[in-house]
């Protein structure tokens, strides 16, 4: 196939547009095919307009790579198919993963299709029950320990902004992409620069690919947890779950950055688990209408513009300050898992509709700061949460502040024209008192900086709410090239709880990789 890129056109213009455009470039072959690939705006000149990059098709590659030869911004890149050759080991039982998140979701989906009838385990509820339990959470703030906005059906990115953005190149992101897009997402996933599903939309995407791993023949147990992985001479035999023991030889761990339980658990098994860096911070809401305007300046409001959205980053007091998980048009919610510990995040609906924007401000912390001990990582987290739901006097209520308040490093909370969109209700509290001096600092210094980039930061009405812990996992379970876990032959770890993803995209794809070395090992029973 070809792709034309750096293909601009004036603001508001479509699919034929651009198709004629790349045609032109390309000098008017006949019998192609074409369609957006990614699509961008660029509003720095006097005059905005669209960015594109265009894939065109043709019969013969021999012809496509002629076509690209010597022309700009143009190139041939050669088609690949995902396709894993089924391994010739036999396989004694059918393989087990754990954790229905988008690793967990596309490592079962991706065995399905090939037929090894996996069985999927996940903790939580389905989709249509779970939403039932975070509505019921967020209205009466009764946790369910199994299913909640960390665990069910989809995982954390169930309740998130449904963003598949991704820093890693993989040509696995187009399958990802499609596989969402076939399964119901909106077709302009598969254009937009910085593509986004929604919670609303994902729910229903996430319960059809299950229905397509259960057609061709996998098994999905909800409210199934896995209390033990059964071993015997350094390899997987089983799992012990909440509804029996199963046998495996092949077990993906697909848990997600909370299960605390299950890392806990794994610790005496003989794996190799070390300490990675995580972040912890608060979250920050503005109006949506003055990030566009900080954003899009004179523009703003626009129709033809997308919802604005940010990514920043700086560096204060030697650490990392960075933005993370940006919701337009959504709001806080509550995402604790354990009894007793407040938790943020951010959640947008497809439509990016709401009247505020979030995104949570976060604060690297280095493995210095626990001693090197992933178990100690988790504790961090734990204390922070724990301390914040103290602060704002139970009940899964959040500690909260204005921006002014924050800055002056004092209590206080003046309401405004922001107003916390928190559905357990905040509390006025010094948030410098949960997070200490020197995280704090850094939020504050990361806070100015980033005002210095957008005026909606410079705004001392914005809301801080907090604690936002969850941002990744603090260990990495080690693995070797074959993606099995070091010390623990036929558990494959993945995904983000593993410490090998950050994000919808990269975890899917990881889920992917993880699912394809054991379709390369073994055949299907």
């Amino acid at each position: 196939m070809i792709i034309v890129s750096d293909i601009r056109l004036p603001l508001g213009s479509g699919e034929a547009e651009a198709a004629e455009a790349a045609k032109a470039r390309l000098g008017n072959p006949g019998n192609g095919e074409y369609h957006v690939r990614k699509m961008s705006y660029d509003l720095r000149r006097g005059n905005p307009s669209q960015i594109c990059s265009v894939v065109a098709r043709f019969s013969d590659e021999d012809f496509e790579k002629e076509l690209a030869e010597g022309k700009k911004n143009v190139s041939f890149v050669e088609r690949k198919r995902f396709a894993p050759k089924i391994g010739l080991e036999p396989l004694a039982a059918r393989p087990v993963v754990v954790g229905s998140g988008p690793a967990g979701l596309f490592a079962a989906y991706l065995l399905a299709q090939y037929g090894y009838r996996p069985i999927l385990l996940e903790r939580g509820a389905d989709v249509d029950s779970r939403v039932n339990a975070v509505s019921s959470f967020f209205e009466t703030g009764s946790l369910n320990k199994d299913t909640n906005i960390q665990f069910g059906e989809g995982g954390a990115g169930t309740f998130s902004d449904g963003k598949l953005v991704s820093r890693i190149h993989d040509d696995l992101c187009d399958y990802v992409l499609h596989t969402f897009y076939r399964y119901g997402a909106p077709e302009d996933i598969l254009v937009k620069s910085k593509p986004h599903i929604g919670t609303d939309e994902l729910r229903l995407v996430i319960k059809r690919m299950r229905q397509a791993i259960e057609t061709n023949g996998g098994e999905v147990r909800f409210l199934c947890r896995m209390d033990d992985i059964l071993t015997d001479r350094g390899r997987v035999v089983g799992v012990r779950s909440s509804m029996g023991d199963i046998p495996a030889q092949a077990v993906v761990l697909a848990v997600g950055h909370s299960a605390r339980d299950t890392f806990e658990m794994l610790a005496g098994k003989g794996l190799t688990i070390t300490s990675k860096p995580f972040s912890v911070g608060l979250r920050i809401e503005h109006l949506q209408e003055d990030v566009d305007r900080s954003l899009y300046g004179k523009y703003a409001g626009d129709p033809r513009l997308p919802v604005g959205e940010y990514n920043l980053s700086a560096r204060a007091g030697g650490r990392g300050v960075y933005t993370f998980c940006m919701c337009p048009g959504g709001e806080v919610v509550p995402a604790a898992s354990e009894m007793g510990g407040t938790v943020t995040n951010g959640m947008s609906n497809h439509a990016r509709d709401g009247k505020n924007a979030n995104s949570a401000v976060c604060v690297s912390i280095l493995e210095k700061d626990f001693g090197f001990n992933p178990f100690r990582g988790m504790e961090f987290q734990r204390n922070l949460e724990r301390a914040a739901f103290a602060a704002a006097g139970g009940e899964y209520r959040a500690p909260a502040s204005d921006v002014g308040s924050f800055f002056e490093g004092k209590k206080g909370l003046k309401i405004g024209h922001v107003e916390p969109t928190y559905a357990r209700g905040v509390v006025a509290y010094d948030l410098w008192r949960i997070l200490g001096d020197e995280y704090s600092g850094a939020i504050r210094d990361g806070i100015l900086a980033f005002g210095k980039k957008m005026k909606c930061f410079g705004d001392t009405e914005a809301i801080l709410t907090g604690v936002e812990t969850r941002t990744s996992s603090p260990l990495r379970i080690s693995r070797t090239e074959e993606r099995e876990a070091i010390g623990l032959q036929g558990l494959y770890p993945c995904g983000e709880g593993a410490g090998y993803a950050g994000g919808i995209m990269s975890a899917a794809v990881d889920g992917l990789r993880t699912a394809a070395a054991i379709i390369e090992k073994y055949r299907p029973e």
